[in-house]
């Protein structure tokens, strides 16, 4: 064969071998987004096209730092909501094809609605553009947001009379609070930094950065052991309590048809963390080792008598009195207790 032949010839296998390489990418592409939609379950298999599988001696994907040639949706690699990945393509050819894809998880079961009396209401100050709630005894202490005019406040429940107020700077955006001992613990919105108060006199004790990892301060809680934050996204974040700066560990939230991203005003009781979903009418029941929502509280009715002047006045304050539910946001006139059925 001349040389003039063999560089033809060998230019027309480069152009087939392309040519191939792209549909396999092409067909790789449109299963992606096909699955993306319909999403996965713990325990589901990734089924690849037979173009994609008949043409790969083998196929991994990465995580950035991990990888897998096990095509299971598992939970040592995955976790609920948007899974960025690379699938790696080894073909038979020899080539080595990436592509980067999100794989969306779903819960397997779907959230119970949890059904609720409206039992009692109490007055709230309209003033108040609620961001962290509690209640402990008969006490009230609030977190009120917005720049130039953020504070913590602690009033008694059926009054909108504060015993005590703490003010912020006012470059200062207050956000989720939580109670764990005799300490209040505070997070800020933008201003990355956190604030530790005396639960009685309200006198800030201290400040701390937040972590890296939380991009914003959104909700607060206490389960006991950790501060447990969240910061807009469908993730928890496990802080240590002695250095709120530290992150213990984090869980994914998901649900069954939905990531829930935005997750915000937050309260542990009795096992699980309750959330609400920034401007949605419902709050979340989730397990807090697994992220599962097992549970939702449709608030409706109540969201839209509050919500009808001004749509960022949304439901924003969750508390427990004993095993009752107290519900409010931001600039209502009321708080709602409510019994769970």
């Amino acid at each position: 064969m001349n040389k003039s032949l063999f560089s033809i010839l060998s230019v027309l296998f480069l152009l087939i071998s392309c040519r191939d390489d792209q549909k396999v990418l092409d067909i790789l592409a449109d299963y992606n987004r096909s699955m993306e939609q319909k999403g996965y379950r713990f325990g589901d298999r990734i089924n690849l096209p037979e173009e994609i599988t008949d043409n790969a001696d083998k196929v991994t994907i990465g995580f950035g730092d991990k990888e897998t040639s096990e095509m299971n949706i598992d939970p040592k690699f995955f976790e609920y909501g948007e899974n960025k990945v690379t699938f790696s393509i080894k073909t038979k050819n020899g080539e080595t094809l990436s592509q980067d894809a999100t794989i969306n998880v779903f819960s397997k079961n779907k959230e119970q609605d949890i059904s609720y009396k409206i039992v009692a209401e109490y007055p709230h100050d309209p003033n108040n553009f609620l961001e962290g709630f509690l209640l402990e005894g008969n006490m009230v202490y609030e977190s009120d947001g917005l720049k130039n005019s953020s504070q913590l406040i602690k009033y008694t429940l059926g009054s909108t009379t504060p015993i005590i107020t703490e003010k912020q700077p006012d470059p200062i955006f207050s956000e989720g609070c939580a109670i764990a001992g005799d300490k209040i613990f505070q997070l800020t919105y933008q201003n990355k930094q956190g604030f530790i108060y005396d639960k009685t006199t309200l006198k800030k004790l201290s400040e701390f950065p937040l972590p890296n990892e939380i991009g914003e301060g959104w909700g607060l809680t206490f389960d006991g052991k950790n501060l447990v934050a969240t910061d807009g996204s469908n993730k928890l974040y496990f802080l240590d309590v002695d250095n709120p700066s530290r992150v213990v560990h984090k869980v994914a939230v998901g649900g069954y048809n939905d990531i829930y991203t935005q997750l915000n005003e937050l309260e542990y009781h009795d096992g699980f963390i309750y959330s609400n979903v920034w401007h949605q009418p419902y709050i979340l029941k989730i397990n807090p080792k697994t992220g599962e929502a097992v549970g939702k509280f449709d608030f409706k009715k109540i969201t839209e008598e509050n919500t009808k002047d001004d749509k960022e006045h949304v439901l924003n304050g969750i508390a427990f009195k004993g095993d009752n539910m107290l519900v409010t946001g931001k600039n209502w006139p009321k708080i709602y207790e409510v019994a769970i059925k």
